[in-house]
């Protein structure tokens, strides 16, 4: 393999590829040829005719479908969507006033082959700025794909940016309402693919029979890829608009689908083992959206077991056009599941409690011989199914939907005793994709732990000195010389102060020297080990620069001041009283948003401005909330001042494994009660 040769001779040899193995037609180099469009007017007529359409029927398509793709009034996000949705439900036309509206298909969705697959290079696209992609693909007339390739020489990102330049207003943003794909390659990096709209750092890169060498490169997987079934099969199934966001599946996410597929077909159910943050809330959602498709008679309950969970997966189905109900009680959880809609529905495990069951045994045997009567065939997913102390839970929920299929979704180790009772539950894995292999795919970042004894490192003045030097190396002369001059008597404060005082300090400390918190693009959170501690720590933060820019996110509301799933650490009257106050103080300038209370409008305002503005929001102290399920890229530290072990130590510190530009290398854990030797 000469992997040297000049962008031209791979452009060639991709040309090739697309016409002799995966049988596109080729229809030349368009450098020349006028009027160049991501809609072929010809082409998608001559298709149509031959599908069977009138020449009205076609007319008024075509007309819609430009119409949308050329919408002024919107940005290329809301085009390449309304485009997307003629593509994939068909054209709703109607010839003449009390005629029946018909559906134009602008693809054969069942049937690829059928499907008029083309392939063009060199396609000049004049506008502002006069620009030409190396290669395009049409299904039917319709550009779906754009490729660029580079020499060897020349990275991958260079064509990467240069599809991204083409898609902005002053270039040629009107070619992309209709593609669906975006390729890179060379083959020395081999291929990376993004959706419109994708910034660079999230192109994703394909794994599939990574032991075949035998191929270059991007040749391997254009030919996964682009393989007329596969496209299709892509371009219906895996495509999700999000927000705001367009998404494509990573690797790992189609072939748990695929697999997934084929245990639904047998009925039959299993585990979805990804790691922590690499999307496997998009893995639910497609999931769910072809059970839903490909059986009129199917029904989805997604279950978790925490309540900031099942408001996330209400969250993410919302957010990408789906519509999902959120029970608000058991009662009202079995009234929906005795009826045929909604189809799709979320809910909290607690809503399967057995209340007030002495034998829980018995209690079990006589679910079973009396299961809850669900109206059609029930899929329901659990998220992170591993939790023991839902064990009991897991069994009513079983016993009540007895001929439901279960499919468990959990990205955290299962231990021995949790291993037998999941896979005792859920069945077998469906699929697995493990930490260090989402690390290697760049999906999440590797974690690097730091043990802290803080009775150690500042108990005297002397030591004070000697963590001063360890937390300032790497900073020249002055640096350290102003940090002194801001720290100025801090061997004899910090010596003489409490543990919580020195722990702060340590902290703040770390915000002026550590790369990312220093910098403000990054921020980090604080796990104490109660209610009590953590608005103790919060009253200490309140008292240094970190005033305004922190936020204490509990389960605790003085609204209900003795409710709460959380310890409260609060062994006194006085200690409760602390809590109620510190709270009362913090939410006296709330304004509620309507149906919320002051409670749950100060943490989606945390939370947000955590989420959005790391500079105005540097820390959240939390106990147990958020350590589950709360994905926030700019977090870069985890502080633990908490005993906490196996799964939940695990989760936990997976909230800084998120990507978030090239400045975040890690994530960090820093652990204050050396507690790290409980994870396995």
């Amino acid at each position: 393999m000469n992997i040297g040769k000049p962008e031209r001779a791979t452009q060639k040899r991709v040309i090739a590829l697309f016409r002799d193995e995966l049988k596109y037609r080729y229809l030349g180099d368009w450098t020349d040829r006028e009027g160049n469009s991501n809609i072929e007017e010809r082409l998608l007529t001559a298709y149509l005719r031959k599908s069977g359409y009138t020449p009205a029927q076609i007319g008024v398509a075509l007309y819609k479908l430009r119409t949308e793709a050329d919408n002024h009034s919107r940005g290329l996000y809301g085009n390449n969507q309304a485009v997307y949705n003629l593509l994939r439900y068909g054209v709703p036309v109607k010839i003449e006033a009390g005629k029946v509206t018909e559906t134009v298909h602008l693809i054969n969705w069942n049937e690829p082959e059928k499907n008029d697959f083309v392939i063009v290079e060199e396609v000049t696209l004049r506008g502002n700025h006069e620009r030409r992609p190396d290669v395009v693909l049409y299904v039917n007339g319709i550009a779906v794909a754009v490729l660029e390739l580079k020499r060897s020489s020349v990275s991958i990102g260079d064509g990467i940016r240069q599809s991204i330049s083409n898609q902005q207003p002053e270039f040629n943003e009107w070619f992309f309402s209709t593609v669906q794909f975006i390729f890179a390659g060379n083959d020395s990096e081999g291929l990376c693919y993004g959706a419109i709209g994708t910034p660079e750092k999230y192109f994703l890169k394909w794994k599939e029979d990574e032991q075949d060498n035998t191929r270059f490169k991007p040749d391997k997987y254009l030919l996964k890829l682009c393989s007329k079934d596969r496209l299709i099969e892509l371009m219906h199934d895996f495509v999700l608009f999000d927000g705001g966001v367009k998404k494509l599946p990573r690797h790992h996410q189609y072939f748990a689908i695929k697999a997934a597929q084929e245990r639904v077909k047998r009925r039959e159910g299993g585990i979805i083992w990804h790691a922590q943050g690499s999307g496997k809330s998009i893995v639910m959602v497609l999931l769910a959206r072809w059970i839903l498709e490909n059986n009129p008679n199917a029904r989805v309950a997604v279950i978790t077991d925490r309540d900031e969970l099942d408001k996330q997966i209400e969250r993410v189905f919302s957010d990408t056009g789906e519509t999902i109900y959120r029970t608000s009680s058991g009662r009202d959880l079995m009234r929906q599941l005795g009826q045929a809609r909604p189809r799709l529905l979320c809910s909290l495990i607690h809503k399967f409690g057995p209340r007030g069951v002495d034998n829980f045994e018995q209690f079990i045997k006589e679910l079973e011989a009396q299961p809850c009567q669900t109206v059609g065939e029930l899929h329901v997913f659990v998220d992170e199914c591993h939790r023991t102390e839902s064990g009991k839970l897991r069994r009513t929920m079983k016993a009540v939907l007895k001929n439901a299929v279960f499919i468990g979704f959990t990205g955290t180790p299962l231990l021995q005793q949790d291993k037998e009772t999941t896979l005792e539950v859920f069945g077998s894995y469906i699929h697995t994709y493990k930490f260090n292999e989402a690390v290697e795919d760049e999906v999440v970042l590797d974690l690097v732990y730091e043990a802290r004894d803080i009775d150690q490192l500042l108990s005297s003045e002397k030591k004070v000195d000697a963590w001063f030097e360890a937390k300032t190396r790497g900073l020249n002369d002055w640096q350290k010389d102003e940090l002194k001059k801001q720290w100025g008597t801090m061997q004899k404060v910090l010596s003489s102060r409490s543990r919580m005082e020195r722990v702060v300090g340590d902290m703040i400390f770390d915000f002026s020297v550590k790369p990312r918190l220093s910098s403000e693009r990054g921020n980090a959170m604080l796990v104490a080990s109660s209610i009590y501690e953590a608005s103790k720590y919060f009253t200490l933060f309140r008292k240094t620069p970190f005033r305004n820019k922190c936020a204490l996110v509990t389960s605790y509301d003085p609204q209900a001041r003795d409710i709460t799933l959380e310890d409260t650490g609060a062994n006194t009257e006085t200690d409760k009283e602390f809590i109620y106050n510190t709270y009362t103080e913090l939410l006296q300038e709330v304004e509620p948003k309507p149906g919320m209370t002051k409670t749950e409008t100060y943490e989606e305002w945390a939370k947000a401005l955590f989420i959005k503005e790391p500079t105005n929001m540097k820390l959240l102290i939390v106990v147990d909330k958020l350590l589950v399920g709360f994905d926030a890229p700019p977090c870069t530290y985890l502080y633990i001042d908490k005993s906490m072990q196996d799964h939940g130590l695990f989760q936990a510190i997976c909230r800084t494994n998120r990507l978030d530009g090239e400045d975040k290398d890690f994530g960090y854990i820093v652990d204050y009660k050396l507690d790290f030797i409980h994870l396995r």
